[in-house]
């Protein structure tokens, strides 16, 4: 064995044992989505005093950490975002109600004096607990000064709660409470105000025992009113957490069941086996034993995903679980490439044996895979870098999913290749046949470019039709990028979609939309509070029998417009970022081509769920920057035979070059399509109603995709070419290209 080969061997193995114990010994951070629980995402706002900047976030965040300490949450997590926003992700929480009250309430806790009881018109007037209006001075203590508070109760003093509060210096309270008790008996001016949020919580009127001047020693008071054990209990929690520097507004809820997770992962579990299994046997009728061992280390590449996703702490959300699903299908390409580059060698020279096929094969189709995952790695950054929530875990599985994907075909395939290749016969390896598309394609030998302004034609009525279903039937924007509320509650039984919508429209919501799916009601609103849901939920329960809420969304109306614009921004600099790496890889003609066809793809898309009228959300752009980066795979690996045939054919017309580019790349546009089809096709039937869509778009996204490469992005170039004083690109390798032959689209 030589020297490389040895070395890639001992990669191979130290990367595998590797994957397989962090895959044995470490446990997948599962988002909230797969393991229930409520996220929420409050943005701070100026205060009179204070202004909302990075540092008042980062103060804010800490109270947040505390007051979620206090609350008993196992394993919160609490991140700032950006400059304004924290992210609170609460597992175990399904009652966004308690987190959003608790952890995320203002709580300006201020001391007040009361300068006696507000006259009629008085602006400034607040009312006490009781309802009086009172007339309060400025600020004594804030709540800064608070260094404790506990919930206490006490037999011997009544059976309520009570909130002990322990302060920083003694003084202030002490001088507060001490000119209080210089004022008669039953005197609004004797008592202290209380205020949290601009709401008095408490008045206390100063005990008579208290001097005049003298006031309450120790630095320590109770504050008393009937309260419950929760309300206590909440209470010292907002006391002790502190008072947030700024405001909080919350603009995004998510509360998922633990239920819908499970199921979730069961049915992306189901859909991943079925998808590699169908892989598998489909890479091994085709290529037979190389196909076989690719399938092998197309289970290598699964394991490797999946340890190097524990490894980096990624959070494996439900977008992100497709991600990685879908990545296996996708993976099987650079195998794909190698193998009908090493059949096309094999082919040319016989003599030189299956080995030396196979070496120049991987040499070959190298820029091809190069290239093909950059675009996708692309479409991975940005999903990462604009997107939120859950889809962001998506960025992370298929960047991870491209990476492994190439260390699995250039690795691990060619050193399992390697090692059999020299040992059996031409026939049993695979690559002695060119196959039997590539067979049938040279038999036939269609000229697909004479015909090319026809193609174009036909690309421009389909974009009409499409841009027609947009502008006609309008997009069915989700809540994430319109704001609004969206809850989706499982039945026991089978209920009436009539039934359902009467249960909401009595619990306060006529316009509401109600859509039932299989056994699940979804219930999509404006802006509505968390005690809204409640009745609509029991309104539910009365009327359709027993439900159970499985996810609750809120998007704020300012989120929704940042969502929604973020989206736009993500699918114009995913257009833009390809034109640019295409013209610097290949030509700005072959860039522009592409991006053209690219554009189509993505209003096909966008135009079939307009038609459908199929929601437009965060995992439907999801599936459009996957299908982006996906696409213009198939763009680069025909003009990277284009670049590869041009040199040694310089005399033969540029359209002829294009045909035979297109037609020497079809066999792998077919086998490659269709291991892809076969996981997207397990997910749209097995990966439940929450991918479902997903899946749809991708397979639409697919198959337009693959037909805009011959039909659209081809025909594009050559047009474009009539423009370019570009010459064509020199000759670097030594070997000789095929010869074009003329007047067809074969090569001889």
């Amino acid at each position: 064995m030589s020297r490389a080969p040895l070395w890639r061997a001992l990669a191979a193995l130290a990367v595998i044992a590797t994957s397989l114990s962090l895959a044995l010994t470490l446990a997948p951070r599962l988002g909230l989505d797969l393991r229930g629980g409520t996220q929420l995402v409050f943005e701070t706002r100026d205060s009179p005093t204070v202004k909302a900047d990075s540092e008042a976030t980062d103060r804010a965040l800490d109270v947040l950490r505390r007051r979620a300490d206090a609350l008993g949450v196992v394993d919160p997590t609490l991140v700032r975002s950006g400059e304004k926003r924290i992210i609170a992700e609460l597992p175990g929480v399904l009652d966004p109600r308690e987190a959003a009250e608790v952890i995320g309430k203002t709580a300006q806790l201020n001391f007040h004096p009361v300068l006696g009881a507000a006259e009629d018109g008085d602006k400034d007037a607040v009312a006490d607990e009781s309802g009086q209006k009172l007339k309060l001075g400025p600020v004594a203590i804030s709540g800064a000064d608070v260094t404790d508070a506990s919930a206490y109760t006490d037999p011997q003093m009544g059976f309520g709660w009570f909130v002990t509060i322990d302060f920083k210096e003694a003084g202030p309270w002490r001088e507060l409470t001490g000119k209080a008790a210089c004022e008669p008996i039953g005197d609004p001016k004797r008592r202290v105000a209380i205020v949290l949020d601009n709401e008095v919580i408490s008045s206390p009127q100063v005990n008579d025992t208290v001097g005049c001047n003298a006031g309450i020693s120790g630095g320590t008071t109770q504050i008393t009113g009937s309260f419950t054990m929760e309300e206590a209990q909440n209470l010292s929690v907002l006391i002790k957490g502190g008072s947030l520097p700024v405001p909080l507004e919350l603009v995004e809820q998510r509360t998922v069941g633990p239920t819908l997770g499970a199921e979730a992962i069961e049915a992306s579990a189901k859909a991943g086996i079925l998808g590699v299994l169908l892989t598998a046997l489909f890479i091994g009728v085709i290529y037979r034993l190389v196909g076989v061992l690719a399938a092998v280390a197309l289970g290598c590449y699964a394991l490797i995903s999946y340890a190097g996703l524990v490894l980096l702490g990624a959070t494996l959300t439900l977008p992100g679980l497709a991600g990685f699903v879908l990545a296996i299908g996708m993976a099987i390409d650079a195998n794909v490439l190698v193998f009908e580059r090493a059949r096309e060698e094999y082919h040319e020279a016989p003599r030189r044996g299956l080995r030396a096929a196979l070496e120049r094969g991987y040499k070959n189709a190298w820029s091809a895979i190069a290239d093909s995952n950059i675009t996708t790695l692309l479409a991975a950054g940005l999903l990462f870098w604009l997107a939120s929530g859950p889809v962001k875990g998506f960025g992370v599985t298929l960047a991870i999913g491209v990476i492994v994907s190439m260390f699995s075909a250039m690795v691990i395939t060619r050193m399992l290749t390697h090692l059999v290749i020299g040992r059996i016969g031409p026939k049993a390896s695979g690559l002695a046949s060119v196959g039997r598309v590539r067979t049938w394609l040279t038999r036939r030998n269609p000229n697909l470019m004479s015909r090319r302004r026809i193609w174009l034609a036909v690309s421009a009525g389909l974009l009409v039709v499409m841009a027609l279903g947009v502008f006609t039937r309008g997009l069915n924007y989700g809540v994430e990028f319109t704001g609004g509320r969206i809850m989706e509650f499982a039945t026991s039984r089978t209920v009436d979609a009539g039934a359902a919508r009467q249960a909401v429209s009595d619990a306060g919501f006529p316009s509401a939309v109600v859509q039932m799916s299989g056994d699940a009601i979804s219930v999509r609103t404006g802006q509505i509070g968390a005690d809204d849901v409640v009745r609509i939920e029991k309104q539910l329960d009365e009327r359709v029998g027993d439900v159970t809420k499985q996810r609750d969304e809120l998007i704020g109306p300012s989120m929704g417009a940042e969502l929604r614009r973020n989206a736009l921004i993500a699918l114009g600099v995913a257009l833009a970022a390809q034109l640019v790496y295409l013209a610097f890889r290949f030509r700005w003609t072959f860039g522009a081509a592409s991006v053209a066809a690219l554009f189509v793809d993505t209003l096909a898309v966008v135009g079939a769920f307009a038609w459908l009228g199929k929601p437009i959300d965060g995992v439907f752009l999801a599936a459009l920057l996957t299908i982006v980066g996906y696409s213009v795979n198939d763009k680069v690996i025909i003009f990277d035979r284009v670049r590869e045939l041009w040199p040694a054919n310089r005399k033969t017309p540029f359209d002829r070059i294009v045909n035979t580019a297109i037609l020497q790349t079809v066999p792998r546009t077919v086998n490659t399509g269709g291991s892809t089809m076969f996981v997207v096709a397990a997910l749209a039937v097995l990966g439940g109603d929450s991918l479902r869509d997903f899946a749809i778009a991708l397979l639409i996204g697919i198959f337009v995709g693959t037909l805009s490469s011959m039909f659209l992005a081809g025909p594009a170039a050559i047009e474009l070419e009539r423009f370019s004083k570009q010459p064509p690109p020199q000759q670097k390798s030594k070997r000789r290209a095929p010869n074009v032959r003329e007047g067809s689209g074969a090569v001889v």
